[in-house]
């Protein structure tokens, strides 16, 4: 547990090195443009100096660089040396948090171009899995809620992985149609709106709340039954499944969805999210 936290430790460092270099990138961009820019503005206005932008500008920076520069010209350098520190600091959160999204788009849109029947047919696979119900259990014939648990190691699976996956709810592992009439049965909300709110409360309960826009719920009728389909997008972080006090961590391998030990743990962690992928 301790190598675990110490190697998350790395990969918030690794994140803060980022936003350092773009604090750094802005603040030079601050220094060595915005503050001559709004310096040769004032003097075209003043009428002070004819000197064309460039000549002004770049003459600025060789003073500030010699040395050269007034003090009232060195507070303002590091006026707009803070300002475009800030600025490289949000342009870089704002793009990765659109990055994301767009990636996250594409994601999805490729799922839903695909037709659901013909992919069932296909089989399970490393990005696709059947699972006969959520909390019914067909074998006893009763509610089960520790199948709950299996469900939440396929999509820690999926989140952990490099390109995500797609969980089917109602299928059997032969690709037959159950649908998800019995697990309605187990629900106060015995409808598509109680399912999806189940599974999304036992997603923020097992794994972590801040999962739920990885998530995309979609239903459909194949047969006249009724199909649940998560459409699981890579997490940003890594994901882990506490049982009994102790945190799990899941991946997909070949077609299921395989427990890595500590070693291979730490290890997998390290080349999946160390630089932010």
């Amino acid at each position: 547990m301790k190598r675990l936290l110490l190697l998350m430790l790395q990969i918030w460092r690794q994140q803060l090195k980022l936003y350092v270099a773009a604090a750094v990138i802005g603040g030079l961009i601050g220094i060595l443009l915005l503050a001559p820019s709004y310096d040769y503005i004032y003097a075209r206005e003043q009428s002070a100096d004819p000197l064309s932008s460039i000549t002004y500008v770049f003459n600025q920076v060789v003073g500030a660089f010699n040395g050269k520069t007034a003090p009232d010209n060195k507070m303002l350098l590091m006026f707009y040396g803070e300002i475009g520190a800030m600025l490289g600091v949000v342009f870089l959160f704002l793009y990765r948090i659109a990055h994301k999204q767009l990636q996250q788009i594409d994601h999805l849109k490729a799922e839903l171009d695909k037709d659901l029947p013909s992919i069932i047919r296909q089989g399970e696979g490393p990005h696709l899995e059947f699972k006969s119900s959520l909390r019914w259990d067909y074998s006893e014939v009763r509610t089960n809620r520790s199948l709950e648990a299996v469900i939440l190691k396929t999509l820690a699976g999926f989140l952990n992985s490099h390109v995500g996956g797609v969980l089917l709810i109602g299928v059997a592992d032969n690709g037959e149609i159950l649908g998800l009439e019995k697990d309605y049965q187990t629900l106060k909300k015995p409808n598509q709106d109680g399912f999806e709110q189940l599974i999304m409360t036992v997603v923020s309960n097992g794994l972590g709340a801040d999962l739920s826009p990885f998530l995309h719920i979609l239903f459909h009728v194949i047969d006249h039954k009724e199909v649940c389909r998560v459409i699981v997008s890579p997490a940003s972080r890594p994901v882990f499944l506490e049982q009994g006090g102790t945190p799990r961590f899941f991946t997909r391998s070949g077609g299921g969805t395989r427990e890595l030990n500590i070693q291979e743990a730490l290890a997998y962690v390290a080349g999946r999210w160390k630089r932010g992928k």
